[in-house]
């Protein structure tokens, strides 16, 4: 399991985002603490949330996946990760533009969103 990161620790990597041309540590600090919070927010098994190379989760209740692709997969770059999950983009202009790849039935995760770092 990995390490959580404390609520303080991911606001200041946040902080270092918006601010511009954050290191690497802190672009990876971020992606995980708003994934961690999907995952508090939405505990499950049925959709898988990728955002590489950072990271990946599942969420929301329903069938466990356990073996090969999942049938609900959700991707997208680390900057999208960010913007939509703090609200400073909306999830059908991320995806109209191309920058969220969704595919299966339950793959819109946008009615979690934005979270509250």
């Amino acid at each position: 399991m990995p390490k959580k990161i404390l609520t303080g620790e991911g606001r200041a990597a946040l902080a270092a985002v918006r601010a511009g041309a954050p290191a690497r540590s802190e672009l990876a600090t971020a992606v995980r603490y708003l994934l961690q919070l999907l995952v508090e927010k939405a505990p499950g098994g049925s959709v898988e949330v990728r955002v590489p190379p950072f990271g990946a989760v599942q969420v929301i209740e329903g069938p466990r996946h356990t073996r090969g692709t999942p049938p609900n997969v959700v991707e997208m770059a680390p900057e999208t990760w960010i913007a939509v999950a703090t609200g400073e983009e909306q999830w059908m202009d991320a995806a109209a533009a191309g920058r969220i790849i969704a595919s299966g039935v339950r793959s819109d995760v946008s009615d979690l969103l934005p979270l509250r770092p």
